[in-house]
């Protein structure tokens, strides 16, 4: 009995278009205060250790469930846990996914709201700047879905561009004196550090989802693994950056580093003299995406549980949801452990996902194509 394609199917995805997506996925709104988060608890420039290490995990836990989910073609998350666990057990799991990736929309929509009015929109209230972003991403999520993954294709390159122009700008006020002393961090440290830095690399869930869209999903593993490694090479390269230019105590104590950093740049010419706009203008791109397959992929779960559902009536549902959500946390420290909260538990529930699925498959004895 052959499996028939779910809704949406039609619109096809290729493997560049699904390599792109996970970079897009992780680069948003994080990587603006990680350094922070990694030098308040490692001293010197030691925070790469746990941010590499944090990457080798993602990318293994990447390849991981890209490896289950190709296994299952053409097949939505619902329809082959179904056949793992039971369609309630399937139901319950999807409705879980649905709840954090509306948290991760929330999340998006509030920081970027907060980070917005600090830089840009000092007068205007942050319930009209979070309603305004929610807006532009219900409306992109709303079109073509395929059209989505083709936005980060057209995005990515720019984000990586104006990353290198900060890197590159950046590097005649670069101190090696403030990467020493190494490897004098606690024990204690590098572990919170390797928190931050796993749940700074969240994204590869997504794949449970996209996977079934792909045209030839047998590709997938070893193209979203060399996706995942775009953000780990570009956070490592942005950390040391950060404690190069400014050193680790004064890393610690900025908000959002990375923006700091777009400050200093100074190009010749006169060309751009605030290029810190320039950054954050093109940074919102980022967090669009990131927003947006949030979102997207909240919907997707949704309409596979209530197949008779249209995906605007879903849209409508969910946005006050969304936005009710962002406006929760009432400071920037709220904020912070929102975040960790929503990081901690995406990255828990996915790897407790695939252990689950992978021992009842084989216990079950359950067959898969790849």
């Amino acid at each position: 009995m052959a499996v028939k394609s779910f809704k949406y199917a039609d619109e096809k995805i290729s493997d560049r278009e699904v390599m792109v997506a996970i970079p897009s996925m992780v680069i948003g709104v994080g990587i603006l205060s990680l350094p922070k988060n990694l030098a308040t608890v490692t001293t010197a420039s030691d925070g790469w250790i746990p941010l590499l290490l944090g990457g080798i995990i993602a990318v293994f836990m990447t390849w991981v469930v890209a490896k289950f989910a190709a296994g299952f073609p053409n097949q939505t998350f619902l329809t082959y846990a179904t056949t793992i666990v039971s369609r309630p057990i399937a139901i319950v799991l999807s409705f879980l996914f649905v709840v954090i990736f509306v948290s991760i929309t929330a999340l998006q929509v509030r920081e970027i709201a907060a980070i917005s009015k600090q830089y840009i929109f000092d007068r205007t209230p942050l319930e009209v700047i979070a309603l305004a972003f929610l807006l532009v991403v219900l409306y992109g999520v709303s079109g073509s879905r395929a059209g989505l993954f083709r936005l980060n294709i057209m995005f990515l390159p720019i984000i990586l561009f104006v990353a290198l122009i900060v890197f590159i700008f950046n590097i005649g006020w670069f101190e090696f004196g403030n990467l020493l002393p190494t490897f004098t961090t606690s024990f204690s440290g590098y572990t919170e550090a390797l928190n931050t830095s796993v749940t700074s690399y969240l994204g590869f869930s997504i794949l449970w989802f996209y996977i079934g869209l792909m045209d030839q999903p047998k590709k997938a593993p070893k193209l979203v693994a060399l996706g995942m490694c775009i953000p780990v090479v570009l956070y490592l390269l942005l950390f040391i950056l950060c404690i190069g230019v400014f050193g680790q105590k004064v890393t610690a104590n900025i908000l959002y580093p990375t923006v700091e950093l777009a400050k200093v740049v100074d190009i010749p010419g006169g060309f751009f003299e605030r290029f810190e706009s320039v950054f954050f203008v093109i940074w919102i791109m980022a967090i669009f995406n990131t927003t947006a397959m949030a979102l997207d992929v909240a919907v997707l779960v949704t309409t596979s549980i209530f197949k008779k559902t249209v995906k605007i009536k879903v849209l409508l549902i969910l946005a006050p949801i969304v936005y009710l959500v962002s406006m929760f946390p009432q400071d920037v420290t709220q904020i912070s452990a929102f975040s960790s909260f929503i990081g901690n538990t995406t990255f828990i529930y996915t790897v407790f996902i695939a252990v689950l699925l992978i021992v009842m498959a084989k216990a079950r004895g359950v067959k898969r194509y790849g």
